[in-house]
């Protein structure tokens, strides 16, 4: 079965720090001071609660698999995790990729392979320009 697919598009941000080592994560809003050392991207398109019902129904399949692909000039950083039946996807703002089990509003998924501290420095560099253009793709499958 193919996987189903949204993108979406944000942007980046001089304070960008990407150095949290669980968790990884997007959000709608346009700010981002130094403390959010999970955040990779601003301004994006969609928070969990705007993603399509069918995507959010694949997330929440047991056993389901998902995967955020980042993409920005050139440069891609794919993070892979699973999704799970209690995920409510109903965050307006924010999404959190988990490299724990923890769930709550805010989770796009769980037990992720990867997070914010595993983005090389390169793309981080790129992730600080505040004109940077990134494109998000989630994609969920059985």
């Amino acid at each position: 079965m193919m996987p189903l697919r949204e993108t979406f598009k944000a942007r980046g941000h001089p304070n960008v720090r990407s150095t949290h080592r669980t968790t990884l994560m997007t959000t709608t809003d346009d700010h981002l001071s130094t403390k959010g050392d999970c955040i990779i991207a601003v301004s994006a398109e969609k928070g969990l609660r705007d993603l399509d019902p069918r995507i959010k129904e694949a997330i929440r399949r047991e056993g389901s698999t998902v995967r955020l692909i980042i993409e920005t000039e050139g440069k891609t950083f794919t993070v892979e995790g699973f999704g799970d039946p209690r995920l409510t996807l109903s965050h307006p703002s924010d999404m959190v990729i988990r490299k724990s089990g923890y769930i709550c509003d805010r989770t796009l998924m769980i037990r992720a392979d990867k997070a914010a501290c595993d983005i090389d420095n390169f793309m981080i560099e790129l992730l600080r320009k505040e004109k940077c253009q990134i494109s998000l793709i989630i994609e969920a499958s059985l």
